[in-house]
């Protein structure tokens, strides 16, 4: 039964920083602070999806003021128990339609957040509320992976992700939907745990079309926070949209 965090609850929440993902990484961690303290051009910046705060603790550190939205008080309890957490206010609610009482020269969803919003319609929404957030000038940073289909042979629909003597992670998808979702096992003295998390997966053109309708424009595009290339050989994106200035 998923709960009022939705599917980011105390059972994610109290794993998450715990996480051997390679987003954890100084070197990935910094890369992208740097680059988003660049673009906040020494204005505030807001995060959707701000979790425990991977990205906006170490981007305050820089000096940029940083607000968030997240649906999950789990996770955003996380956040304020750490070393400079509690200066970030954070508020409650689904970052699609949430309105946040300021203006910022930043917006940002990194590591595939937009994909938790599981609807198209919900995906534009997003779009228009973050233009609504941002100055004139300002920009809406997403990082998002490209749907990785072409691993998949005709007529299959999962994708692995890891294993390990304890642990196994594969992705499903729907063609028909867009939608995937990302499943883990995991067994810990001899009892195994499953959990499996929803997405809708996005294509990078789909994400120009909802920034137009929305009314901002893409900046520049990415294959990732060193500012390489982006290819058709790219595995995720950073794209930028600015907001006109006038």
């Amino acid at each position: 039964m998923i709960g009022e965090d939705g599917y980011f609850g105390e059972g994610v929440a109290r794993r998450w920083d715990d996480a051997s993902s390679d987003m954890f990484l100084p070197g990935i961690v910094d890369t992208a602070v740097d680059v988003l303290a660049d673009l906040a051009a020494g204005g505030t910046a807001l995060e959707l999806g701000i979790g425990t705060g991977r990205i906006a603790l170490p981007l305050a550190q820089r000096g940029v003021k940083v607000r968030g939205i997240d649906l999950s008080r789990a996770m955003v309890a996380r956040l304020h128990a750490k070393p400079g957490g509690s200066a970030i206010d954070v508020t409650i609610g689904d970052f699609s339609s949430t309105r946040v009482p300021d203006t910022f020269s930043l917006v940002y969803s990194v590591f595939n957040t937009i994909t938790n919003l599981r609807t198209q319609q919900a995906q534009v929404a997003c779009f228009r509320n973050v233009a609504e957030h941002l100055a004139p000038g300002g920009r809406f940073v997403v990082e998002v992976e490209v749907p990785e289909v072409r691993k998949l042979p005709a007529g299959h629909k999962i994708v692995p992700l890891y294993t390990s003597p304890t642990q196994w992670a594969f992705d499903v998808y729907d063609f028909a939907t867009q939608s995937l979702t990302s499943n883990y096992v995991e067994v810990t003295n001899g009892r195994g745990e499953y959990q499996s998390i929803p997405f809708r997966y996005v294509w990078p053109s789909e994400l120009d079309l909802m920034a137009q309708l929305a009314g901002l424009r893409l900046s520049n595009r990415w294959g990732g926070w060193t500012r390489h290339a982006f290819t058709h050989e790219s595995t995720k994106h950073v794209s930028v949209y600015e907001k006109p200035e006038f």
